[in-house]
């Protein structure tokens, strides 16, 4: 039987490279989004919740390319693999991904996108028009869709192994963040019922 080592060069610094900015992205912006939500630093910063919220954007942008760019060297510095070299379903899929990320920050504007919920820019009602009548999350899958398309056309088995990481950390970050946005919103809801209540009473 073929040793996995056949098929994935692990010692590849450009592979564990590629690992860590996968891990990195999510676990970064949940952490300075939670502590903008907490403590304000960068509204305070910036003196103004939008130009915080624009800042960060332009640093996540910044680190997705990045770790696109580095993704993309650990695939050139991988063996190929004939089998896995799927270039029309590479090409589907990086089409649908892409039609997932794009028409999702269309939908969303750039607070929306980049967590503008954590600033307190909330959005007026919940988006549920395409994409997210498919899917609750649009940008994730697609990007995920987007990294095995990669993975595909290059015909890298390591490639198939990033992706799966880039799911599951997507997959908690998920559960991270679903329940604290929803609870932002809920909060919203209770101030807003609190505020006609008293106006009734008044």
């Amino acid at each position: 039987m073929s040793s996995l080592s056949q098929f994935i060069d692990f010692s590849q610094e450009s592979l564990k490279w590629s690992a860590l900015t996968i891990a990195f992205n999510p676990i970064f912006w949940n952490i300075v989004a939670r502590a903008e939500y907490h403590k304000h630093h960068l509204t305070r910063i910036f003196r103004n919740a939008y130009y915080g919220c624009y800042f960060l954007a332009a640093i996540i942008f910044t680190l997705g390319i990045f770790r696109d760019h580095v993704y993309n060297q650990a695939l050139e510095d991988q063996p190929y693999y004939a089998p896995v070299h799927q270039p029309r379903l590479a090409y589907l899929l990086f089409g649908v991904g892409s039609v997932l990320v794009l028409s999702s920050m269309y939908a969303l504007g750039v607070t929306g996108t980049y967590l503008g919920d954590y600033f307190g820019i909330l959005m007026d009602a919940p988006v549920t028009g395409f994409p997210f009548n498919v899917t609750g999350s649009p940008m994730y899958w697609g990007s995920t869709l987007n990294f095995l398309a990669a993975a595909l056309y290059k015909g890298r088995v390591a490639g198939l192994l990033l992706t799966a990481e880039v799911f599951i950390l997507y997959w908690f970050a998920l559960k991270w963040e679903d329940p604290f946005t929803s609870e932002i919103y809920a909060k919203r809801e209770r101030e807003r019922a609190k505020l006609q209540g008293g106006g009734k009473s008044a």
